[in-house]
């Protein structure tokens, strides 16, 4: 069901778009990641090493992980609907 302008089945297009992107990103992320450390980057304290192999390209020991993880970090994103409210704005 499509409604507008668009055309039946655009907007399952336009999800399956961005969750192909967002895949595709994670996959060149995950190749950009090289090698574990051994010490963490931030701490110097050691990386347990099932963590390293759990997650390999680890840099971060767990406690400094979890606290970058629990910062807010805004990501700017692609409307992709095109909507008459986003073009108004």
């Amino acid at each position: 069901m499509a409604g507008g302008w668009a055309r039946d089945g655009a907007v399952s297009e336009q999800i399956e778009a961005s969750i192909s992107d967002e895949l595709q990103r994670m996959k060149s992320r995950k190749a950009l990641q090289g090698a574990s450390l051994t010490h963490c980057a931030e701490c110097e304290e050691p990386i347990p090493e099932p963590r390293r192999v759990a997650i390999p390209g680890v840099k971060l020991c767990i406690d400094c992980q979890q606290e970058r993880d629990s910062r807010f970090v805004a990501k700017g994103g692609i409307n992709r609907r095109g909507s008459k409210d986003s073009q108004l704005k």
